[in-house]
């Protein structure tokens, strides 16, 4: 069985849609295709039942060649079924002149199946889009699956000695925590606990970041895609600045300091929050 996925916005979007494509997958042993931006189609690379990526640009204004051109896409694999995130006349128009038998949407008039989109954590908001095809969504138990290989990479690159692991993900925009106040931060801890091992993010691709956080013990992140490999991944997080409601409801899983004012928080609310205070 083949589905495709139109998923439009950018990578934060399509690691948000990642839960719901691999219990599709799984559930009814197919192949997954996803249409989205290039720039942001990194995140499906974390998808063992890909197919293929078709790259199509939903937010920036595609010509009508554009839409053709996915339309040739869309028409020539036998999909079973789509999951359509995209909204507008022209995405429906497309679909309604493609063979698939089964389309999910929000709105529009090729929609076969309409759905009002959950509420809460992102990714669980897609449960609906996947009950017209008799599949229930649970994105909390989603973990990725990562290669061996990368994952013996990772861990051979961990700083030595037997303490915990502390990988810190700053975002580095302006609205971060204080860059003073990251560079500190080991300092502090290790003042508590001498033999933690702090380890940076890598600026590598998605799949070696995500096998570094396997190969940590906590994450301390700012930055939402860290967050989102983080909570994929089942690890401990605490996140800076983020929206509670972006996260599941889950052990090991908290939020310090206030998006907009993050230059108030004092490293020993950090502290505190990592089980240091």
């Amino acid at each position: 069985m083949r589905v495709l996925f139109l998923v439009p916005g950018d990578l934060s979007a399509q690691l948000q849609a990642l839960p719901a494509a691999a219990k599709l997958a799984e559930s009814l042993s197919a192949q997954v295709q996803v249409a989205c931006a290039p720039a942001a189609a990194a995140a499906w690379s974390l998808l063992p039942a890909l197919e293929k990526v078709i790259p199509f640009a939903f937010d920036d204004g595609p010509t009508l060649a554009d839409w053709a051109n996915l339309l040739g896409n869309v028409r020539e694999p036998d999909f079973q079924a789509c999951i359509n995130l995209a909204q507008g006349r022209q995405v429906d128009l497309m679909l309604s002149m493609s063979h698939i038998p089964n389309r999910v949407a929000a709105a529009g008039f090729s929609a076969t199946s309409t759905v009002t989109p959950g509420s809460g954590w992102a990714p669980q908001t897609l449960a609906p889009f996947l009950r017209p095809l008799g599949i229930e969504l649970d994105a909390n138990s989603f973990r990725l699956s990562l290669p061996k290989a990368a994952l013996e990479k990772a861990a051979a690159a961990m700083p030595s000695g037997d303490g915990p692991a502390l990988l810190l993900c700053p975002s580095g925009h302006g609205q971060d925590w204080p860059k003073e106040q990251w560079q500190a931060l080991p300092a502090a801890i290790r003042s508590k606990l001498p033999d933690l091992r702090v380890v940076q993010a890598s600026s590598g691709n998605l799949m070696e970041r995500a096998c570094q956080m396997a190969s940590c013990d906590v994450v301390l992140s700012s930055d939402p895609i860290s967050n989102s490999l983080a909570l994929f991944s089942g690890m401990p997080l605490v996140a800076i600045g983020a929206d509670p409601a972006s996260l599941p409801q889950r052990q090991g899983v908290q939020v310090v300091g206030q998006a907009g004012s993050l230059g108030n928080l004092q490293a020993s609310e950090v502290l505190q929050a990592l089980g240091l205070g």
